[in-house]
């Protein structure tokens, strides 16, 4: 009796291991996009960024249809390779290993409602918020506010006419896998100018309110 309650404590112990293990790889599986800008992982960082980066400097080479056509088409090559290869092996071999890909192709690549409907609300949100913040904006409910969109609207038409949008992408994604890892080596002194910076700013839109004739003070109704 003693025994058996023994093992029985053993097997349950080796389960809950296993579990512990499982879910610990599972979440190490997963990274965010936060942990990849990070480069907590610089393997599957600089595959991200590497194919990002290819992918924009091929549409900034070729149209949309053909960077996804070559693409399209270097993903079936190497399957179809992979699939000869394996049929080949097996009729070596005389084994039966079945579909080299069979694994893949019982997973469910369908996309839950629930899921589905999820991201809706939370892209739904975004753009209500968006449309609200524009209409603000425009509307000139706040005239600080309003002049700020207007300035930085010009300083984009100056940027517009020495980059087109395939380079300010480009651009951007350089920025977003190289500004994390040197802002996380300088915070503190970052942080610093930063807020010297922020603290100028909004003194200098302080007394410009002051000084424009009849502009509307802000007011915050929370």
């Amino acid at each position: 009796m003693a025994d058996s309650m023994t093992q029985s404590a053993q097997i349950s112990s080796s389960h809950g291991l296993a579990d512990g293990q499982n879910s610990v790889a599972a979440k190490d599986s997963k990274m965010s996009v936060k942990d990849l800008v990070h480069w907590r992982d610089p393997k599957k960082s600089g595959m991200v960024f590497g194919l990002s980066l290819l992918t924009l400097l091929s549409l900034a080479a070729f149209s949309v249809i053909s960077v996804i056509s070559y693409l399209l088409l270097a993903l079936l090559c190497v399957t179809i390779s992979f699939r000869i290869y394996k049929a080949v092996v097996q009729a070596v071999q005389k084994s039966n290993d079945g579909h080299p890909f069979k694994a893949l192709m019982e997973k469910d690549v369908s996309v839950p409602p629930e899921t589905f409907r999820k991201h809706v609300d939370v892209s739904l949100t975004y753009i209500n918020r968006f449309l609200k913040q524009m209409s603000k904006l425009f509307l000139v409910e706040d005239l600080i506010d309003s002049l700020k969109m207007a300035v930085v609207m010009w300083l984009l038409t100056y940027v517009g006419a020495v980059f087109n949008g395939i380079t300010i992408l480009i651009l951007a994604d350089i920025l977003l896998f190289a500004v994390p890892p040197f802002y996380e080596k300088n915070k503190t002194q970052i942080d610093h100018y930063m807020e010297i910076t922020r603290t100028q700013v909004n003194t200098t839109m302080a007394k410009l309110q002051e000084k424009l004739p009849g502009a509307i003070k802000r007011t915050k109704a929370e």
